[in-house]
């Protein structure tokens, strides 16, 4: 079995439901990787939903999910994107959430389990069309939503292709009730670390646990960080400015939220008051979850938040959203990165992190009892604090402030060691391994 080159190339077919979708992490983790595959000889064709753009340089089918809840969850995103009016976007999903209600009601009662789980069907027929057509040597399918892994056992079963699972949060907990939803997740992962041919975590603890589960699994599961892609524009150095600008970029939620940090630098304005006219709290992203909510509304120095809510492709030059936001990070004296406090966390990194460590600015992590993540950002040289600590979190703001009152907030000048290229190029051994291992036993 020859090794992948650009001499010789290989398709591959890739499911993702996700794909194309500007700033949404599960897409970026994929997307990210597309330039890689196709410079390392791997020709991707892509299968996903129809919630992202279509992509003009590689295959690409986006099919709708079979199930109405699901389609209702497509439509919402499909058609934001498309009508500019906000009045005319709410009478059509009304009107469509009318129309599937039955269905929607009939599903949810059948099947509460997860909400894209009927995307598998459609992709899966997509896939075997593409399958018998094109001849492709492996299955690859990449999170968040499930349904990929679903699509890729079924097609990898009927075809007998070789079959790589990439997991990007933990399918189940071990802490998690057991209903239809977990039962139905608890089985799936059996059915990944038994019949996938490769299959990675994004983090040594989800691993471990997995492989506790299903001993099976063995030495065909692998821990690999994702990593970004660096920034594709030139850096302008950093500058103090007037403020101390801290950034928050990304989603907020009642389980990462922003309670901790703002009664830690309430704290540290009760001992230093004049520090208010220094700091300023920059929230980038979706709307403000309730928790967040009540604890910016009991903040009592609400000048110091400015909230810029989510960057969308700007329609007079066409820059994407992602790249206005990556410009935006390049350009705060502090990125804050919130991990949350729930169970997950130990074994999720926010792919956020990677990301913001390619602006080489300094970084303030709250963290949940990850080893690993804490590990991976004090060793370069960040804080990372417990983040139900709000005295911990006060002391690394008292210190970034004395490092910003002397201007020590320089760019590290060293770039992010975690990267989209160096996954890939492992992804590629994997699969070439695995493929070989295929090749004897086809032979034997």
């Amino acid at each position: 079995m020859q090794r992948l080159d650009a001499s010789n190339k290989q398709t591959w077919l890739v499911l993702s439901h996700g794909f194309n979708m500007d700033g949404r992490a599960a897409s970026q983790t994929i997307t990210d990787k597309i330039p890689h595959l196709l410079n390392h000889g791997v020709e991707p064709i892509v299968i996903s939903a129809i919630t992202g753009k279509k992509d003009k340089v590689v295959e690409h089918h986006q099919v709708l999910p079979a199930g109405p809840v699901a389609l209702r969850f497509d439509l919402r995103h499909y058609l934001k994107q498309r009508i500019s009016s906000r009045h005319l976007y709410r009478i059509t999903m009304t009107l469509a959430s009318l129309l599937l209600l039955p269905f929607f009601l009939i599903e949810k009662l059948l099947f509460p389990i997860e909400t894209h789980w009927s995307w598998a069907i459609t992709a899966y027929f997509t896939g075997a069309r593409i399958i018998k057509a094109r001849k492709p040597a492996l299955i690859y399918s990449t999170g968040g939503a499930y349904s990929a892994h679903l699509a890729g056992y079924w097609l990898a079963r009927r075809f007998g292709l070789p079959w790589i699972a990439e997991i990007h949060d933990p399918i189940i907990l071990d802490t998690q009730p057991k209903n239809t939803r977990v039962r139905f997740s608890t089985w799936l992962e059996g059915i990944i670390c038994k019949h996938a041919d490769v299959v990675w975590w994004f983090t040594e603890e989800a691993l471990a646990r997995a492989r506790a589960r299903h001993p099976e699994l063995g030495e065909r599961g692998h821990c690999l960080l994702p990593g970004s892609n660096p920034p594709e524009f030139v850096r302008a150095p950093y500058r103090r400015g007037k403020h101390l600008v801290i950034g928050h970029f990304g989603s907020l939620a009642e389980t990462r939220n922003l309670e901790i940090f703002l009664l830690a630098l309430r704290r540290v304005l009760e001992k230093n008051p004049q520090w208010a006219e220094h700091i300023r709290l920059h929230l980038y992203g979706g709307g403000i979850d309730p928790v967040s909510a009540r604890a910016l509304k009991d903040f009592p120095y609400p000048s110091m938040v400015e909230q810029f809510g989510r960057i969308e492709t700007d329609p007079n030059t066409g820059e994407s959203g992602r790249s206005q936001v990556i410009k935006r990070m390049n350009a705060v004296d502090c990125l804050l990165l919130l991990h949350g406090t729930i169970p997950v966390c130990e074994e999720y990194i926010p792919s956020k992190m990677y990301e913001y460590l390619w602006t080489q600015r300094p970084l303030l992590a709250l963290v949940w009892n990850n080893p690993q993540m804490e590990r991976m950002l004090r060793e370069l040289g960040h804080w990372a604090v417990k983040s139900d600590d709000a005295d911990s979190v006060a002391s690394a703001l008292e210190a970034l402030h004395t490092r910003w009152m002397r201007d020590d907030l320089a760019d590290s000048g060293a770039p992010s060691p975690y990267t989209s290229e160096a996954m890939t190029r492992q992804i590629i051994e994997l699969a070439n391994a695995s493929l070989q291992r295929g090749a004897l036993r086809a032979r034997c």
